[in-house]
């Protein structure tokens, strides 16, 4: 008795684990409300391969009419969501180029910009941000212009789209994110003793990303590298443009001069 349940229960746990296929089902007779309806289930399931299978299947079927256009996003987001973020793009693009007068236009932006937005997600992502715990501004920046880009586009082209608001506020961290990631090389440069190097990428930080936070560190850096190059004038010159826009600044001491400990310290 004992065998028979234990062979019962390796069946069923053979079929849970998919290893006995279930059987095809027949689409050949489906319309193309069926298709989308059966795809926008897999969907919302969260099984988007098939998702993406269906809404293939439903664009090779029927290639023209409002539900062959409406599959091409909702597969653009079905890569975003499964973590392709290369194939969410090129998906979003196609839909642009296309439907560059669609209603939904400003999605298929949203999702571009999204899609550079999390480039790193998944379990590389994971490792990155949970256990190492990697600032955003540390990662190549491509994938984060890229990003402010397709936002921009959004939010300059459909001021009035409702995902709007979300690019704002994506696209101001995400200038943040950049200008924290010049800092990071002007750092590598200063303790490499490329000063002038360090210089030019502080100096970068002021002109592209002038309202941003890092526009502080990035003055303390010109000045301290200013220092290291016996530049007097221009050193006095930006610590004095320390003083006048951060008074209270943690690279200036009690009586307003710049500091004299190691510049590395702050990081360590």
């Amino acid at each position: 008795m004992l065998r028979y349940f234990l062979a019962g229960w390796l069946i069923v746990s053979l079929a849970a684990c998919g290893i006995f296929s279930e059987k095809k089902v027949d689409n050949s007779q489906w319309s193309a409300g069926k298709f989308y309806t059966e795809a926008k289930n897999e969907l919302n399931d969260g099984n988007y391969s098939s998702a993406i299978k269906l809404f293939e299947a439903l664009e090779a079927r029927y290639p023209y009419g409002r539900f062959a256009q409406q599959a091409q996003l909702e597969i653009a987001y079905a890569y975003y969501k499964d973590q392709e973020q290369a194939s969410a793009i090129a998906a979003a693009d196609r839909f642009i180029q296309l439907y560059p007068h669609h209603h939904n236009i400003d999605y298929a932006y949203y999702i571009k910009g999204l899609a550079n937005f999390n480039d790193d997600t998944g379990i590389l992502g994971y490792i990155t941000y949970r256990v190492i715990k990697q600032d955003m501004s540390e990662r190549d920046a491509k994938a984060s212009r890229e990003s402010f880009e397709s936002f921009k586009q959004l939010v300059t082209r459909y001021p009035d789209s409702k995902y709007a608001q979300d690019a704002l506020q994506r696209m101001a961290y995400l200038v943040n994110a950049l200008a924290r990631g010049e800092i990071h090389v002007a750092r590598y440069y200063m303790k490499r003793k490329a000063y002038v190097a360090a210089i030019k990428r502080a100096q970068f930080v002021l002109e592209e990303y002038p309202q941003t936070p890092a526009t502080e560190e990035a003055l303390f850096i010109m000045a301290s590298a200013y220092n290291e190059l016996d530049m007097a004038d221009l050193r006095k010159d930006t610590e004095k443009i320390i003083q006048k826009n951060f008074p209270k600044s943690i690279y200036l001491t009690d009586s307003g001069s710049l500091v004299e400990k190691p510049w590395w310290k702050f990081w360590e």
